[in-house]
């Protein structure tokens, strides 16, 4: 917390600190945990005060090499030292048309539902792409295309209204903090819900590969409720401590 993280070198050292953790998790295989650890410890370096520009590079370089990985699985038979299926994953995440009955058919049902939720929606309960059980995992990973199909376009936004307005009282809550540890910790709540978010609703509209990572506060599942409900009492207590205690 003393020592800014301020250049490349320090954040390729700060991030070797979590490779071993990562890897264990990865080795589960849970890749999309090991995604939002990535993503946590990312935010908080930057709310550390370490350079946008550092971070961005370094990411950028990151996904230099793994679409080279890529590219050498896909078209010259390099073999890597992964899960077949993430890679499965990826690719029928962002063209489902290739394989529209089988990896690719959950994405492309979930863009269905969506797309046939119109403008006010069909109604709660009255989804027919859900109902029917065309939508795999439709309570877990792909909750929000029954929220698309259900609500609508104009009550979606309403949804993602209530998310925006979460995420910037832990923008607030990091950049008023009293201490840096306040500041770290609301911070990398704040990476977690973004991140989360984004992927999860990027992969049932087939923009962003299909990963596994919940729609926070929506999806079902009792461990993730209870950890989003831990890490919003984290920036209340973050928040209230801005003000100094008497008693």
């Amino acid at each position: 917390l003393d020592r800014p993280v301020d250049s490349i070198f320090s954040i390729v050292a700060f991030y070797s600190w979590l490779a071993v953790p990562a890897f264990l998790i990865l080795k589960q295989p849970d890749l999309g945990t090991t995604l939002v650890i990535i993503a946590i410890v990312t935010g908080m370096l930057y709310f550390a005060g370490t350079p946008a520009k550092s971070i961005f590079s370094l990411v950028l370089v990151g996904i230099i090499i793994v679409g080279l990985l890529l590219w050498l699985y896909l078209y010259v038979g390099v073999p890597l030292p992964i899960e077949e299926h993430w890679i499965d994953r990826l690719v029928t995440g962002f063209n489902p048309e290739k394989d529209p009955l089988g990896k690719g058919y959950q994405v492309l049902q979930s863009k269905i539902a969506i797309g046939s939720g119109s403008v006010w929606g069909k109604g709660l309960g009255k989804g027919t792409q859900n109902r029917l059980d065309f939508i795999p995992h439709q309570e877990t990973d792909f909750i929000f295309s029954v929220v698309g199909e259900e609500l609508g376009f104009v009550r979606t936004t309403i949804v993602l209204g209530v998310y925006v307005l979460i995420l910037i009282r832990c923008l607030i809550a990091a950049v008023t903090s009293a201490d840096k540890e306040g500041t770290l910790i609301a911070g990398g709540v704040l990476s977690m819900l973004l991140f989360q978010s984004m992927v999860n609703i990027g992969m049932t509209m087939g923009i962003m590969p299909v990963t596994g990572i919940p729609l926070p506060f929506l999806s079902y599942g009792g461990t993730a409720s209870v950890v989003n409900a831990f890490a919003i009492g984290l920036v209340l207590n973050v928040g209230w401590k801005r003000h100094k205690i008497l008693f």
